[in-house]
């Protein structure tokens, strides 16, 4: 599994201009999921998602975790973080998991990041979806299971 975490001020998702989710401040995470990614990949990216300290402490060092500002979490599928353009220039996405499969994965993340006593909104998995962000410092962190980066 992979994450693109961005420290957000705001965020939301909209599909045909109906807004699905959206938080004020805390972390937008995208994710996509890969066919051999399992329940250990879910636990490993929860865990790091909470416990990833970018905010700030009263010294305005990035010294605390989204929970510990009373930030929430906007989690949204995006199964193209698994794009690649090694070769050519169209994308391709055989590296990314079968829709059920990258589904039933991106909702028990959510779950477990719910479970944690995180507030978690959505957007709706395989929707074309329209996202907005303002990204607050900037800060933008990458996340793999698989310890890739």
């Amino acid at each position: 599994m992979r994450a693109v975490v961005q420290r957000v001020s705001r965020a939301r998702v909209a599909i045909a201009g109906e807004v699905a989710g959206e938080i004020a401040a805390g972390l937008l995470v995208f994710v996509g999921v890969t066919p051999a990614d399992s329940d250990s990949d879910v636990a490993y990216l929860a865990d790091k998602i909470a416990g990833l300290r970018v905010f700030d402490d009263e010294d305005g060092k990035m010294n605390r975790a989204v929970a510990e500002v009373g930030g929430a979490l906007l989690i949204v599928s995006q199964f193209t973080l698994f794009g690649d353009v090694r070769r050519g220039r169209r994308p391709s996405f055989d590296a990314a998991a079968p829709p059920a499969q990258a589904r039933q994965l991106y909702e028990a993340l959510v779950s477990r990041l719910r479970s944690l006593g995180l507030s978690c909104a959505t957007g709706r998995f395989q929707e074309h979806m329209e996202v907005e962000l303002v990204n607050d410092g900037p800060v933008t962190i990458l996340l793999d299971s698989t310890k890739l980066f």
